[in-house]
């Protein structure tokens, strides 16, 4: 993976940024305005949508040897956690975790809690487990803990290009 200057919060606007993609991709979507949240259980509830329609967005430090980390930002229905043994096996990885707090933010120019399920940073690879699919329509936290985006499931799939890796456990 190519070395980019790392994007902070402060440094750039996720939310602007991720409409602007999707205005130039000719996605269709809407911007819904709320309530400051960020978790998946309770946002659903402010959104008024299904669980499984949310993406959950956490990134993932992918441990290949003592010396060698990747990231990824791995993306789940809101009704599963992140499988690490499926990410560790699909890798052929030493180990895997959630990435420290601050290397996240840095990595996403977001707070957690507001991360899309897109990655506008070349040292931040993207995962998708196909369960996401089993929706029409998917909806997310876009970059703001105070705005979500709704929007077809194809369109995100064809913006985003993620790796399609099943990587997401139910319950």
């Amino acid at each position: 993976m190519q070395s980019t200057i790392p994007q902070t919060a402060s440094s750039v606007n996720i939310h602007e940024q991720l409409r602007a993609l999707l205005d130039k991709e000719g996605a269709a979507y809407r911007v819904l305005e709320h309530e400051t949240e960020g978790r998946t259980e309770f946002i659903t509830k402010i959104r008024g949508n299904r669980i499984e329609q949310a993406i959950k967005s956490m990134v993932v430090q992918v441990r290949m040897s003592k010396k060698e980390n990747l990231y990824y930002l791995a993306n789940v229905p809101g009704d599963c956690r992140v499988d690490f043994d499926a990410i560790k096996a699909h890798f052929n990885a030493d180990s895997i975790g959630m990435a420290p707090r601050e290397k996240a933010e840095k990595l996403t120019g977001c707070v957690i809690g507001s991360i899309p399920p897109f990655s506008f940073n070349a040292s931040l690879g993207l995962l998708a487990d196909p369960r996401i699919k089993e929706n029409e329509e998917v909806v997310f936290n876009a970059g703001s803990l105070e705005r979500s985006i709704f929007m077809k499931m194809e369109d995100y799939f064809r913006i985003a290009n993620p790796q399609v890796v099943s990587i997401a456990l139910r319950g």
